[in-house]
């Protein structure tokens, strides 16, 4: 399917009225779990748009393109503004956060099996047992404070158990910065993996940075500052990937090429009748975006937005679904930490690597809220909160009585 070869109408006519722009939310109870992740990808893609747009027009002097991009962002917050209220007032922010999490675990998971690059492989991976852990931690403080299991509220497609412990995620900023990709040379795939999987850690990064003052104590509050500060280190490591020396026009065409490419995907994958025509409806504005952007390529750079892209049809398009294989696999790099570019097993490093010193600055591991809810949890109810359908694959994770922080580093 070509983005380039379907009809879409002037970018001009598809302004939503207020009346659009708020729809009807979704059943927390009834709805498919992927629904949800679909919901909180979109909204994000929506975010990172109108924020890109923000930043090009802050950087350029020429008032015709500026009032180009203002009406486009424009649409761009009117269709976040529209999806951000298929939530319902009645999920809480937890419960809302283990949709997130759910998100950052499939997605991720999704992207490394079918990415070909293997330095986009190589990030994905490592940030997934990430994620894994966080849900795991945020489980266990949803069943502690509201006594709601997350096993169902993730459909039992997700396993709930420890990844790469929290607390030795902390890694001193330098080591989260990877090698960026060639658009030239990369195939479209990689390319719409960097931006897909940015935007959707970055959404992430924000709820966290923004929701944490909003918990009802202090041990939740402080367990999301905690995890936002590894999401941090997720956007840092994402945007890293992509090619920096793209114009900022270039830029903007993939952009909208990848949300073209998400709004079709999330339609054909979509369960939900009422949410599917909403997906359809932006797809179709996703176009008229794309078209308008390929055709400013052309005016102020004389550049085919074809060829900036690499392709014209969609690659294998993103359909969410079980995982749980694949991560027990890369589980068993659960004691990987990187260095600089590279990722090695923890305990290879000497005392005084970076790795620990950074580690030590912030802190006694013991002390800290991802370790603190686990154990609370364990104190009151004899072991952790968690789901999977066998055994953990890590011998050193198996112990539900106990949170094992120094997993794969000992």
């Amino acid at each position: 399917m070509s983005p380039f070869e379907f009809k879409s109408k002037d970018v001009e006519s598809y302004f939503m009225s207020w009346e659009k722009m708020y729809p009807k939310s979704y059943s927390k109870t009834k709805v498919s779990p992927y629904t949800k992740v679909r919901i909180i990808l979109m909204n994000g893609t929506e975010y990172e748009s109108n924020w890109f747009l923000h930043q090009f027009a802050r950087n350029c002097n020429d008032n015709d393109l500026r009032r180009a991009i203002a009406v486009v962002r424009n649409q761009e917050q009117q269709q976040q503004k529209r999806i951000s209220c298929l939530k319902p007032i009645d999920e809480n922010i937890l419960e809302t956060t283990i949709s997130y999490e759910q998100l950052a675990i499939d997605l991720t998971a999704i992207l490394a099996q079918n990415v070909l690059d293997e330095n986009a492989k190589a990030a994905l991976d490592f940030a997934l047992l990430e994620d894994f852990d966080h849900l795991y931690r945020f489980a266990n403080l949803l069943k502690m404070d509201y006594n709601i299991d997350a096993d169902v509220m993730v459909g039992k497609y997700t396993e709930i158990m420890p990844g790469r412990p929290t607390i030795n995620e902390h890694r001193h900023p330098i080591d989260n910065i990877r090698y960026s990709m060639s658009a030239k040379t990369a195939d479209i795939y990689t390319k719409l993996v960097g931006n897909i999987i940015t935007a959707a850690e970055q959404q992430t990064m924000n709820y966290y940075m923004n929701i944490a003052q909003f918990y009802n104590n202090d041990l939740g509050r402080k367990l999301f500052a905690e995890i936002g500060m590894v999401e941090e280190e997720h956007v840092s490591q994402y945007e890293s990937l992509k090619d920096p020396t793209c114009t900022w026009l270039e830029q903007w065409v993939m952009h909208e090429y990848t949300e073209c490419y998400l709004y079709y995907s999330m339609m054909k994958d979509e369960s939900d009748e009422y949410i599917k025509n909403i997906w359809q409806e932006h797809f179709e504005m996703e176009v008229a975006h794309l078209k308008l952007a390929s055709e400013l390529l052309k005016k102020y750079e004389k550049k085919d937005a074809v060829k900036v892209i690499g392709a014209t049809d969609f690659p294998k398009l993103l359909k969410f679904g079980e995982n749980k294989e694949y991560i027990r696999k890369v589980l068993k790099t659960v004691g990987y930490t990187s260095v600089k570019e590279n990722y090695i097993p923890a305990n290879s490093l000497a005392e005084d690597s970076r790795f620990f010193i950074h580690l030590n600055n912030l802190g006694n591991a013991k002390t800290v809220a991802s370790h603190l809810v686990v154990d609370k949890y364990i104190k009151q109810f004899g072991e952790d909160y968690r789901y999977c359908d066998k055994e953990h694959p890590i011998q050193s994770l198996q112990d539900r009585t106990k949170d094992n922080i120094t997993a794969g580093i000992e």
